[in-house]
């Protein structure tokens, strides 16, 4: 059996799981989940005490993708019935900072579905951008517009953007298994591309689209190795008319096991529970905010989130607080 306390202060002196010991977080008994929590805890408070971020997410642009991901109801060979819908003007954008305001989300995330943005699309976000820091001056900005190019990035950056966020979504091996529109190095290098524009890089997983453990464990160190300063952890919620559709493997305590192995191996990262939450952890959500330091609130890009009041009140019954501090690149030590 794992000593996960042992564990968990050898990680705060620098130590990096080895295969065994992140594959014995991921196979570990059920009856051992409370000892694992508090360990993965004892990482999470050491960086940012009991503070958790709040994010809000606007689909700013719905549907009308020409790419294949197999989970996604808007991609062009998804049958879902969304919503679709070309890029909202500014002051659509712009009102949705003020709705996160009033809801304490700390971040903002701007995000538009495709490849990547054309020329209109990016100046809407630019000048949203820009009025959005002049009204809220420290609210952070993350964009979410898929695939850029280096001069896109620079503009960004100089519109006031402080976060952008590509996920990796699977591993480097399961990647073809899901889109084939696209290589699984495209999304690496437009992270890199990000970082060295200046902006804080955000990169994320979706869990239990049939991949491995093996994987589970090579996304948690390809984000180590890419140094995302935030990491959004989805699990799967399948939407039917979509190639993955039916797909149920995940139950709540394995969703702890994946988010506690993240704590582990990024310790000092934000993790952040985001899409699926809901229909994976169900009544142990509370739970997921010891590995992990920061949720999404409101709805997600096509599936309904929890009410902000419930989440709200999670917060409050674990006693909790809001972490409203701006974007720095390194947690401090608590």
């Amino acid at each position: 059996m794992t000593n996960y306390a042992i564990l968990a202060e050898r990680v705060l002196e620098g130590h990096s799981l080895t295969d065994d010991e992140a594959f014995a977080i991921l196979d570990s008994p059920d009856e051992d989940l409370l000892p694992l929590l508090h360990a993965a805890y004892t990482v999470r408070k050491h960086y940012y005490g009991n503070k958790v971020k709040l994010n809000m997410i606007m689909n700013t642009k719905s549907g009308l993708c020409p790419e294949n991901c197999g989970y996604c109801a808007q991609s062009i060979i998804s049958k879902a019935p969304i919503e679709k819908y070309s890029m909202m003007k500014q002051e659509e954008i712009v009102a949705g900072a003020a709705r996160a305001a009033e809801l304490n989300a700390g971040t903002y995330c701007i995000v538009a579905s495709g490849r990547g943005p054309v020329n209109r699309e990016l100046e809407i976000v630019i000048d949203s951008v820009k009025e959005i820091k002049a009204k809220h001056e420290h609210m952070t900005v993350c964009a979410c517009l898929g695939l850029l190019k280096p001069e896109q990035a620079k503009r960004l950056k100089e519109a006031g953007v402080d976060r952008y966020n590509h996920n990796i979504n699977t591993s480097a091996a399961h990647h073809e298994s899901i889109t084939t529109s696209h290589t699984y190095d495209d999304r690496v290098n437009t992270v890199d591309l990000v970082k060295q524009s200046g902006i804080s890089p955000c990169s994320g997983v979706i869990i239990g689209m049939r991949e491995t453990k093996e994987d589970v464990v090579s996304m948690a160190r390809s984000l180590h190795a890419m140094d995302a300063d935030s990491i959004p952890v989805n699990f799967l919620h399948a939407v039917d008319g979509t190639p993955l559709e039916g797909t149920d493997e995940l139950t709540p305590r394995y969703c702890l096991k994946v988010l506690s192995l993240f704590r582990f191996i990024n310790p000092t990262k934000e993790i952040r529970i985001s899409g699926g939450r809901e229909v994976n952890l169900r009544s142990l959500q509370p739970f997921g905010l010891y590995p992990a330091n920061s949720i999404f609130i409101g709805d997600y890009l096509t599936t309904a989130g929890q009410e902000s009041d419930r989440d709200r009140q999670m917060l409050e019954d674990l006693g909790f607080e809001v972490d409203l501090e701006p974007l720095t690149r390194e947690p401090v030590t608590v």
